[in-house]
């Protein structure tokens, strides 16, 4: 079984976002106890941006049945996509920014969402081109963004579900952990968030049996 980890925080392995990952990743062991896991942690922190090769092969459609470009940044798509095709789970482990997700995360997006790699441009619209899997998203915010109290909008949920169907992956939750910023609530924020989990396992368990 193999699971996929984009880490998105410059805090990196520090980060609460990372925290909640790790939560998610320990009840997909426990769900699937005694089976052999290989995780791939992705830090995408210093992942360089789509460069002009790239922009100028999409903008030529380049054919789908050739061999994947060895050169600039396609290369480094074509082993960012592998690594996705491969993976059973995927999570990403990312805070908010700026109301929507992080450029680290953006830019991994853009290197996977590829034209005639990853989906189809049709007569009727795009069309994905990966296999469905589960993807756990695990989020931390300094402030809250939903609920009844919620203090500002939230563009990153809409974002990711929208551009990640365009792929295939339709099988995406979200876990977060909100209000960050006020250290005060943070344990019980935490607590709250870990038990939701704990019950969307168990259900997701039960209705698996």
């Amino acid at each position: 079984m193999k699971i996929l980890r984009v880490i998105c925080s410059p805090r990196g392995t520090a980060s609460e976002s990372y925290r909640l990952s790790q939560a998610v990743i320990n009840h997909l062991i426990e769900r699937h106890r005694g089976t052999d896991f290989v995780i791939t942690e992705r830090g995408v922190g210093g992942l360089a941006h789509v460069d002009a090769d790239y922009a100028t092969a999409m903008s030529t459609r380049r054919d789908p049945a050739a061999a994947p470009a060895t050169h600039g940044s396609l290369q480094q798509s074509e082993s960012l996509i592998r690594e996705l095709e491969s993976a059973d789970y995927l999570v990403i482990a990312t805070p908010m920014h700026n109301l929507s997700v992080p450029s680290a995360l953006k830019a991994w997006l853009d290197h996977v969402i590829q034209s005639d790699r990853t989906f189809r441009i049709t007569a009727e619209g795009k069309i994905p081109l990966l296999r469905d899997r589960p993807v756990f998203v695990a989020v931390a915010s300094g402030g809250i963004f939903s609920q009844v109290n919620a203090q500002q909008p939230d563009f990153l949920t809409p974002y990711l579900k929208a551009v990640l169907a365009t792929i295939g992956l339709h099988n995406v939750t979200f876990f977060s952990v909100e209000g960050t910023g006020h250290v005060s609530a943070l344990h019980a924020t935490r607590e709250k968030t870990e038990q939701l989990m704990a019950e969307f396992f168990a259900q997701s368990l039960a209705l698996a049996v």
